[in-house]
């Protein structure tokens, strides 16, 4: 995604949110430039920077404060990618408070000591932050999700030997892969 595309798409977001801004030139300064920066991941938070610079923003108390997101023309924040490690470290480093996209909000929520808020469009980022609107925190019981047990009709306790096979079975289907086993049949017979 060019850093072109991402202003576009942030400028079109703003005013189909009903927000006319100002025919100027914007600068967003993304230091430090030796840290990695890719995907649209960051088009909420520029989109943010850009209405609080305006004015369009009340809301002061945005420190400790991280926003993530994909913003799309209409205004819709989008479900990205990467979001527990994201938050795991936002809470490491005294942050208290991440903004999100609803779909991204339960994943989140499994780090303690942060408030998720999970939000729809750029729309309800700005009532929040105005204090227009009010959105629940997003809470997330570990307990009763570990707690649940699944049975299934069939498992590996059956399978005797194939270590190799397992392992790879195990590891497609933890990471939600597909997987196919190919193998020579041991005895061809002759027609």
């Amino acid at each position: 995604m060019t850093v072109k595309e991402s202003k576009e798409r942030i400028k079109a977001a703003i005013k189909n949110t009903g927000i006319k801004l100002e025919s100027r030139k914007i600068v967003i300064n993304l230091s430090p430039a030796d840290t990695k920066k890719e995907g649209s991941i960051y088009d909420l938070p520029m989109a943010v920077g850009i209405l609080m610079s305006n004015e369009y923003l009340k809301s002061q108390t945005l420190e400790n404060t991280v926003f993530i997101g994909e913003l799309s023309l209409d205004g819709k924040i989008n479900k990205v990618n990467g979001v527990f490690p994201i938050t795991l470290e936002a809470s490491k480093l005294g942050i208290n408070r991440i903004i999100l996209p609803k779909e991204n909000a339960k994943e989140a929520a499994i780090v303690n000591n942060i408030e998720v808020i999970g939000v729809s469009n750029l729309k309800e980022v700005i009532g929040y932050l105005n204090q227009e609107i009010e959105i629940a925190k997003e809470t997330i019981d570990l307990k009763n999700i570990f707690e649940k047990r699944e049975m299934y009709s069939m498992d590996f306790s059956s399978v005797k030997g194939q270590r190799s096979v397992k392992r790879a079975l195990e590891v497609a289907a933890a990471g939600g892969h597909n997987c196919l086993l190919i193998r020579k049949p041991r005895f061809t017979e002759k027609l």
